[in-house]
């Protein structure tokens, strides 16, 4: 039941814009290229107003997957739960990339019953056997919510990008573990595993504490889906983009998120 609660705290979270919100989500790693025979990776991650700033609350990690560089699931370790941030520790034993996501998809429905106004959520395949018999007005919403990083030990590589083609994903150009100040870096966004094109793509660097100007900028998706960033200087940035999508008859709606944090180094 706790676990039931907290999936869908953490759905009704991430199902408005992060774009829009005035706190945002964000899962930072201490590093993001290392070397020798292993390594350990410290992550925080949290809601705030200002990205990597643990100023407003912890993320919940139920939907935590950690893709290691043959494929296969890698665990998180030392996991805890702060009241502003969430932490947690990998420990890197396969040479190449690692892809951590927070990933959160449901099902959400607004209908009308005997006069009153309802809500449900769950899972895509139990829509629309889950609603009550006299059911109107139905109005349902696919949400898929992304939020990842990436850690590499010794030579980047690049199993860990093929899509699940479910929701927004970023498939890199330019690999995310080899981001430099002053040169040009390429990505491409796609939806359900299609372009996603004309997006608005936030960027945002970290350590908004020390400055009087935020950092920010937006760039947009071309017709396959590409974007192009040239780094102003090293830091961690903050990528983010949505789309959504209206239901019509009996289709249902989409609200997809997607954050990415990347390391430039000088």
């Amino acid at each position: 039941m706790k676990k039931s609660l907290a999936l869908l705290a953490l759905t009704a979270v991430l199902a408005a814009p992060m774009a829009a919100q005035a706190h945002r989500a964000w899962m930072a790693p201490a590093y993001t290229v290392l070397s020798g025979n292993d390594g350990w990776v410290s992550f925080d991650a949290g809601m705030s107003n200002g990205v990597f700033i643990p100023d407003h609350n912890a993320m919940r990690l139920n939907g935590l997957v950690i893709t290691a560089p043959d494929g296969s699931a890698a665990q998180a370790e030392n996991q805890m739960q702060g009241r502003y941030r969430s932490t947690f520790d990998l420990h890197l034993t396969q040479n190449g990339t690692y892809k951590v996501a927070n990933v959160m998809n449901g099902f959400m429905a607004s209908y009308t019953l005997n006069g009153e106004q309802k809500r449900w959520r769950g899972s895509a395949a139990e829509f629309p056997a889950a609603l009550p018999q006299g059911a109107t007005d139905v109005r349902a919403t696919r949400t898929a919510n992304r939020i990842e990083t990436f850690v590499t030990l010794n030579n980047p590589t690049d199993t860990v990008f093929a899509p699940t083609n479910e929701g927004l994903e970023m498939v890199p150009v330019t690999h995310p573990n080899d981001l430099v100040a002053g040169e040009a870096a390429t990505f491409k966004l796609l939806n359900d595993g299609r372009p996603a094109a004309d997006l608005d793509v936030t960027v945002a660097r970290g350590g908004l504490r020390y400055r009087d100007n935020p950092e920010e900028s937006t760039v947009k998706t071309g017709a396959d889906g590409t974007f192009s960033i040239t780094w102003p200087e090293a830091g961690m940035y903050w990528l983010n983009a949505s789309v959504r999508s209206e239901g019509q008859g009996d289709q249902p709606g989409a609200n997809a998120q997607y954050v990415a944090v990347v390391e430039v180094l000088p």
